[in-house]
């Protein structure tokens, strides 16, 4: 069966594996899987991650979660946009996230980013998730 939200199960899964308090998790490969893991990287909210073939054409993603004194350095994971109801914002409307102390990342016609990088290159999009 196809799944619908591939991006909402690599969210389910980086949340499962850190409440489970697992040092990696695997997820399946996509260019915007890569840019969500590649934003939570730059934000300081994984370790980071590394793509490996999996099968003839198959590519996966490994995630080295961030553990800060035993305790996971993402709080809240949660999907804004979903595939049945799209949620974009301009540049005036872009959301704070807990007073500016969480991110919300955006895909744009730049690429994904956090909002503050965003904010910087004055422009606006999908708002994938937002992370604390």
């Amino acid at each position: 069966m196809a799944m619908s939200d591939t991006l909402g199960d690599m969210l389910t899964r980086i949340r499962n594996a850190q409440s489970a308090r697992q040092g990696t998790c695997v997820v399946p490969a996509s260019k915007l899987r890569g840019g969500v893991l590649e934003v939570l990287k730059r934000e300081g909210y994984i370790r980071g991650y590394y793509s490996a073939e999996k099968r003839n054409g198959i590519s996966e993603f490994t995630v080295e979660l961030k553990y800060h004194e035993g305790t996971p350095v993402i709080r809240e994971i949660s999907r804004v946009s979903k595939p049945g109801r799209r949620v974009y914002s301009g540049i005036k409307d872009l959301p704070k996230v807990y007073g500016g102390l969480g991110i919300a990342i955006l895909s744009t016609p730049r690429g994904v980013m956090s909002d503050s990088e965003a904010r910087a290159q004055n422009v606006g999009g999908e708002i994938i998730c937002q992370v604390f």
